[in-house]
C-alpha cells in the first residue's frame, strides 16, 4: 500500500511546492498535461473530421464515376505468368461512346485473351476519361476508419514528439544549472581557500 501511495505521489512532485523544485520541473509538468490534453481533445477531433472527410470524397467518387460499355480496339495478349503469378488482366485500347454521341479511345485494363470487337465494361468521370471503379461502400469504410485513426495517431504522435523535444531542453537546462551549483558549492567548500 505505501508502494501505490508512493509512485501516485512521485507523479505529481512536480506540482507540489518543494525547495527542490526547479522552474523546469514545473514547466515539463505542464507541458506534460498540455500533451496530454491535446491528445485527448484533439486526437479524436481529427480523427472524426478525417473520418467525415473521407467519405464524403468517397461518396463525391461514386457519384462522379459511372459504368459504361466499350469495344476491345486490338486483340489483348493472352494471361501470361509474371514472377510465379499468372497475370489475368492485360491494358489494351478501348473505345466507347460518350453519352453526348462522341467517340473516344483510350487503355485500360481488360482480361488477358479479349478479341477485337468484344464488349467490355469501363468506368469513366464526368469529363468522359476512363477511371478506376470506385470504392465499395465497403471498402470506403475501411479506408474512412483507417484515415481518422491515422490522423488520430498524427496528433497523439505530434504531440508526445513535442514533449520529449521540450523535454530535452529542459534536460540539459537542469544539468547545466545543476553543474553550476555543484561548481559553486565545491569551491565554497574547498579547504585551502
Amino acid at each position: 500500500m505505501t508502494t501505490s501511495t508512493t509512485v501516485r505521489r512521485s507523479h505529481l512532485w512536480r506540482w507540489r511546492r518543494s525547495p527542490l523544485r526547479r522552474r523546469e520541473d514545473l514547466v515539463e509538468a505542464w507541458l506534460l498535461l498540455a500533451a496530454w490534453l491535446v491528445t485527448a481533445v484533439v486526437g479524436p477531433v481529427a480523427g472524426v473530421l478525417s473520418v467525415r472527410a473521407a467519405v464524403d470524397a468517397l461518396a463525391q467518387q461514386r457519384a462522379e464515376r459511372r459504368p459504361a460499355s466499350a469495344v476491345v480496339v486490338d486483340d489483348a495478349s493472352r494471361s501470361f505468368v509474371s514472377g510465379g503469378v499468372t497475370v489475368d488482366q492485360v491494358i489494351a485500347t478501348v473505345r466507347w461512346t460518350a453519352a453526348d454521341g462522341t467517340s473516344h479511345t483510350g487503355r485500360t485494363q481488360v482480361d488477358a485473351g479479349s478479341k477485337a470487337g468484344e464488349r467490355v465494361a469501363v468506368w469513366i468521370d464526368q469529363e468522359e476519361r476512363l477511371t478506376t471503379p470506385p470504392q465499395t461502400p465497403g471498402q470506403a469504410d475501411i479506408e474512412a476508419a483507417f484515415m481518422g485513426v491515422a490522423a488520430f495517431l498524427g496528433v497523439a504522435t505530434a504531440a508526445a514528439a513535442g514533449f520529449y523535444g521540450a523535454r530535452v531542453v529542459l534536460d540539459r537546462r537542469r544539468s547545466r544549472a545543476w553543474d553550476a551549483e555543484w561548481q559553486t558549492s565545491t569551491m565554497r567548500t574547498l579547504p585551502w581557500q
